[in-house]
């Protein structure tokens, strides 16, 4: 028979035409049909297990049919239109050409799991910054488009053993069930297991030397055959995670597990063949057991705390209802929301979802939006009024036009600040996975020393205590103590409206002692409203038109009231605009040039003095706009703003927690006094520049105060930068918002001193999972090393140890049903 009429002798299909690979196994050349089938049973040769060719039952998976799939597969994730509902460009990006993906892992089991990702990934070409969230399984990584392709990342996880996919809920959620089944099935196996040993162990242990040698053999030799299910199955993934990081030169957390393991089923084995020494079957299959059951638990646990952050991505529903030909026919037709567009007219009847961000075309209802601001009361809408995709229609049907969709919607931009601090590793994080790294080198240390030790005490000893030493640590605790907590609290918290978008938010503005207020928009509604316009050149009218002018496009809430007040239906047209952060704006009107904004920076046209009557009112307490041109004074603008009914409660409920409180403002002195007066607060700083603000907040932190600061504004961003947390208005600037640790999604702001409250909650829960981790093993490595603990205790031991970090850290969800 010719090679070309044999079957593959590795997987067994037929042999393509024209294909001559061979290998030698066991002296004799055997025929390939593909180079993946060429390099796995060259592995297998070069690995002495040839035998397994003799002994197999069954075909292998052909690398000529799964390899190349799974290439192609990542290679459709090269495509663009792949690539849009989970690729974008990076945002703060240092080239035009970085993307960022939204992924998540396949196989991760540990904290060492997402250290060895992260390192990994980070190694690639082209791969600029990559951050592992344990609790949820995401990633997020951003590459060079120019340098590597988001295949070649994908290759280069698969490569270590894992799998990445692109990020969306029903994958999640399909990853989460396929993870509980098989830790199940492993967790019923080692059980079963566990019981049909202990049944032959307990008589040899009651029978205490009476038992003849044949009968205790035929026991040996029985719980070894009901070990080997166990081992073999329910510990596999201790195995393969050790052996992968003992691949790439690492110790990971699974490693003294399988060397413990691993070594007393050896020592059992051999005592079996032999006849002769201890067996070790009943405590293998019970460690193995309880350190499966922990793992479970924490499991659960760790998914029920990746759901309360992952519930914004389950607010858009699937389908809606197009109305294609409204208003002239009302009939619908049900399509999926990735195919809506801006424009449709889509129906929303009570009890559904809204799709897409848009506005209200026919139809009263109220609409409940306390999945994105935590504000638990319906909202009422109206026709021209605006809604939120993910908030739900509650009484009556609605006709909406939809403006934005898929990643351009509020809820999509939200879900991007919630993983970026999801993937952002805290110092605290970063402290502790490097703590528990070195802990697990100088475990092994420890352990074989102690091996050592026992085997001059008493030999018989050595090897139990051995595994105890190894098996009782618990780094996993260590490493889990923080991310936990930080987890569960950013969803505690997205509950009530407060949206953490920072690693290290929660960790700061638990030790905050001062908050900073911005007040226009911030403190006050924002809604400025023009109560007196004093023209010194030409009629208010005039007057009014030309500050329309200037301020056409700006969003702030001083160019919109002064555009809301302009009597004309158009003003005229302005040319060559230019903003000075917290000063005003300057263009040219009709080829002459005009300023708009604080009276100082007006006068730096023309340099007159304030007239006396207007220098009265400017110290009055109003807002003063000035206008003017090289030609002097025009026209000044007086405006004023309501404070926010709840900043009252605010400002009282943060003064019970001994926070400082300070209001730095760009608005007049008198105006900024006024308000400190009413809420309370002393430090009340007006006539800032928001350089003035950066100068101010530096001094602050400079005397060791760790600022918290709150604002809405475009001119806010640098300052807001500069602060150790800074909180945005969710309906300030975008700038603002992007800039921002921290954003208030309802303009709540009751909520500060509720997230401060669960800030340093939170904070007290890591400090007790950490003082936890060190006791336990400060407490339980000695006791393992006297002989005082043996490898049944001490999977119980570290699977507890591991389960109560988590649990601890669920407190949090409790305490905000609880609130």
């Amino acid at each position: 028979m010719t090679i070309a009429d044999q079957p593959c002798y590795h997987c067994g299909l037929p042999m393509p035409t024209g294909v001559e690979i061979l290998v030698e196994i066991d002296g004799q050349p055997r025929a390939m049909c593909c180079a993946g089938c060429q390099a796995v049973a060259q592995a297998i040769v070069d690995s002495g297990l040839a035998d397994y060719y003799r002994h197999r039952d069954a075909m292998p998976e052909s690398p000529r049919e799964a390899l190349p799939q799974v290439l192609a597969d990542f290679g459709l994730f090269d495509h663009p239109d792949v690539q849009k509902t989970f690729v974008r460009r990076a945002e703060g990006a240092a080239g035009e050409h970085e993307q960022e993906a939204a992924l998540i892992l396949e196989g991760i089991t540990c904290a060492a799991c997402v250290w060895l990702n992260e390192t990994h990934v980070r190694r690639q070409p082209g791969v600029t910054s990559v951050e592992i969230n344990y609790t949820t399984r995401r990633a997020r990584v951003r590459w060079d488009e120019r340098v590597t392709r988001l295949s070649a990342i994908l290759e280069a996880i698969a490569a270590i053993g894992y799998r990445a996919h692109p990020y969306d809920v029903g994958r999640a959620e399909e990853l989460a069930q396929k993870e509980r089944k098989s830790a199940l099935w492993r967790l019923f196996v080692a059980g079963f297991g566990m019981m049909q040993v202990m049944m032959y162990a307990v008589p040899v242990y009651l029978a205490d030397g009476d038992m003849t040698p044949n009968i205790e053999q035929l026991m040996r030799w029985a719980s070894l055959i009901l070990t080997l299910p166990v081992m073999l199955y329910s510990a596999a993934p201790f195995y393969q995670s050790a052996w992968r990081d003992l691949k790439l030169r690492r110790v990971g957390m699974d490693v003294p597990v399988a060397l413990g393991i691993g070594a007393a089923f050896a020592a059992s084995v051999w005592a079996t063949l032999s006849a002769g020494g201890e067996v070790y079957f009943d405590s293998v299959t019970m460690f193995v057991f309880f350190l499966l059951s922990g793992r479970y638990l924490e499991m659960m646990a760790r998914q029920k705390a990746a759901r309360s952050v992952e519930t914004l991505a389950r607010a858009i529903p699937a389908f809606a209802t197009r109305l294609a030909a409204w208003p002239a026919d009302s009939a619908g037709e049900r399509v999926a929301v990735a195919e809506l567009h801006a424009g449709d007219a889509v129906l929303i009847k009570p009890g559904e979802t809204v799709p897409a961000d848009g506005s209200v075309l026919d139809g009263e209802s109220a609409t409940d939006e306390s999945l994105l601001t935590g504000e638990s009361l319906p909202v009422d809408k109206r026709v021209g009024d605006s809604l939120v995709g993910g908030s739900t229609n509650t009484a009556s049907p609605l006709v909406m036009r939809v403006e934005r969709v898929g990643e351009a919607t509020r809820l999509a931009a939200i879900q991007r600040l919630m993983e970026r601090a999801a993937a952002e590793r805290p110092r605290l994080v970063e402290m502790a996975d490097r703590v528990a790294g070195r802990f697990i080198v100088a475990l092994l240390i420890l352990a074989v020393a102690t091996a050592l030790a026992w085997w001059w005490i008493d030999a018989s000893r050595a090897l139990w205590v051995f595994v105890a030493v190894l098996v009782v640590s618990c780094p996993c605790a260590l490493s889990l103590a923080t991310p936990a907590a930080l987890t569960v609290a950013t969803g505690a918290l997205a509950a009530r409206g407060v949206l953490v978008t920072r690693g290290h938010a929660i960790e700061a503005l638990a030790r905050a002692d001062r908050f900073i207020f911005d007040k226009t928009g911030t403190l006050t509604m924002g809604r400025m409203q023009l109560v007196e316009v004093i023209p010194l050149a030409g009629d208010a009218a005039q007057a009014l038109a030309l500050a329309a002018a200037l301020e056409r496009g700006s969003e702030h809430p001083i160019a919109r009231a002064l555009i809301s007040a302009t009597v004309s239906e158009s003003a005229p047209e302005s040319a060559g605009l230019r903003t000075t952060t917290g000063a005003g704006v300057e263009g040219r009107v009709a080829g002459k040039l005009w300023r708009l904004g604080r009276p100082e920076f007006v006068a730096g046209l023309h340099a007159e003095p304030l007239p006396s009557a207007i220098q009265e009112k400017v110290g009055a307490g109003d807002t003063a706009i000035a206008l003017g041109s090289a030609d002097g004074w025009a026209a000044f603008f007086f405006l004023n703003d309501s404070l926010r009914p709840d900043a009252s409660l605010m400002v009282a409920a943060l003064a019970q927690t001994r926070i400082n409180l300070s209001i730095f403002s760009g608005d007049t002195q008198a105006a900024v006094w006024r308000v400190g007066r009413v809420l309370g607060i002393d430090d009340s700083r007006g006539d800032l520049s928001p350089e003035g603000k950066h100068a101010a907040l530096k001094a602050l932190q400079a005397s060791g105060e760790t600022v918290v600061m709150v604002g809405d504004g475009i001119n806010d961003a640098p300052v807001l930068a500069q602060a150790q947390v800074s909180i945005a208005m969710g309906g300030g600037a975008d700038l603002a918002r992007a800039s921002a640790d921290v954003v208030l999604l309802g303009n709540n702001l009751q909520a500060l001193p509720q997230g401060l409250a669960l800030a340093r909650r939170t904070m007290r829960i890591v400090k007790q999972n950490l003082v936890w981790a060190f006791a336990y093993n400060l407490i339980a490595i000695p006791l393992a090393m006297t002989g005082w603990v043996t490898p049944w205790m001490a999977g119980i031991g570290m699977s507890a140890s591991s389960l109560l970090v988590v649990l601890n850290a669920l407190r949090l969800q409790r305490e905000q049903a609880s609130g």
